[in-house]
């Protein structure tokens, strides 16, 4: 489910009952998406396959520092 900062003020049971149906609650201040909510209980584990260094290996050409600074992006990025 989906839900902006209004809905959280005005449909708070909606999204009440939205988790109670384990769904999570994606939470979007104008349009775009500022965090998740996780219903009690959810399993939280990443699926180890999707973690950036998963494959990576010791022989790899890149370094650490660099891979790193890659998945986080500059601290002034272009957007």
């Amino acid at each position: 489910m989906e839900a902006s900062i209004i809905d959280l003020r005005y449909k708070m049971k909606d999204v009440l009952c939205a988790l109670e149906r384990k769904e999570q609650v994606t939470i979007l201040y104008r349009g775009k998406v500022k965090g998740t909510i996780m219903p009690a209980g959810a399993d939280t584990a990443m699926d180890v396959r999707n973690h950036p260094f998963f494959g990576s290996s010791p022989e790899d050409d890149k370094s650490i520092a660099g891979e790193m600074e890659r998945l986080r992006g500059g601290r002034f990025g272009a957007v």
